[in-house]
């Protein structure tokens, strides 16, 4: 019969639908590894307002065309990510703005990498380690 038929196309057409869709889905289940440009650094970002942003707490602005990649290389709206501190790998244009960022898993993370940091010339006195036996300062 012509009706049995076309259920038999149509569910194997169906389950073969499925299995399409699913590949995709087991490729991202396992670790991809992302290799980060040389000249990458690492650092802290507070997306403050597009397009101003601080990094490491220096402020700055996002450059032209800038992308945000998330830990699957999607990108990211950086109106999605205000007054969030993430730890990432970025990149500046010519004109020290903010290029290219990538929002950093766990493992990447921990990864060592060159990055501005914050650096002082000055300790705060609170920041100082008392001596042990030395009573701690009170003020009047």
């Amino acid at each position: 019969m012509n009706r049995c038929r076309f259920v038999h196309t149509a569910l194997l057409g169906l389950s073969s639908a499925l299995l399409l869709a699913l590949a995709p889905a087991a490729a991202y289940a396992q670790a991809v590894q992302r290799n980060f440009p040389a000249k990458a650094l690492r650092g802290s970002m507070v997306v403050v307002q597009p397009p101003l942003v601080a990094m490491d707490d220096r402020p700055t602005r996002f450059s032209p065309g800038a992308r945000i990649l998330d830990t699957r290389n999607n990108l990211v709206m950086s109106a999605t990510l205000i007054n969030q501190e993430l730890v990432v790998n970025y990149t500046l244009d010519q004109r020290g703005q903010v290029h290219q960022v990538w929002l950093l898993t766990e493992a990447e993370a921990k990864e060592k990498r060159p990055g501005y940091g914050t650096q002082r010339n000055f300790i705060f006195e609170s920041q100082q380690a008392s001596p042990a036996g030395t009573p701690a300062r009170t003020t009047n």
